[in-house]
């Protein structure tokens, strides 16, 4: 079973809003609404005006905001956790399942 972070490219953002980690955030350091686009992932928890690592390229760990399949594309939810894509944008493709919401799974960012 996958469980550790491959970080490729991380950006330092300001948090615009509170972050928690392991979820997905856009790059302007808010909480992405659902299905969006552009985001990458926190690496901790954050407090609005905190800078925090978002990795934006590699295999990272994220929270499921639901079960995903291993293999499956996922997207954002509104707060930030990851799930099968339905309507929103490919974020990234889960390497390993996730059997319910708050599971950590791995995603590969940008692979679609």
């Amino acid at each position: 079973m996958l469980n550790g972070s491959i970080n490729i490219l991380t950006l330092t953002v300001v948090a615009t809003a509170a972050l928690t980690g392991e979820r997905f955030v856009t790059l302007l350091g808010a909480v992405p609404a659902a299905g969006a686009g552009n985001v990458g992932v926190a690496r901790h928890a954050a407090a609005i005006g905190d800078a925090v690592a978002v990795d934006v390229v590699g295999a990272i760990k994220v929270t499921a905001g639901a079960a995903v399949a291993a293999g499956a594309l996922v997207e954002t939810t509104n707060v930030g956790k990851a799930i099968t894509k339905s309507t929103g944008i490919a974020l990234g493709r889960a390497l390993n399942a996730a059997a319910a919401d708050g599971d950590p799974i791995i995603v590969l960012l940008g692979a679609v």
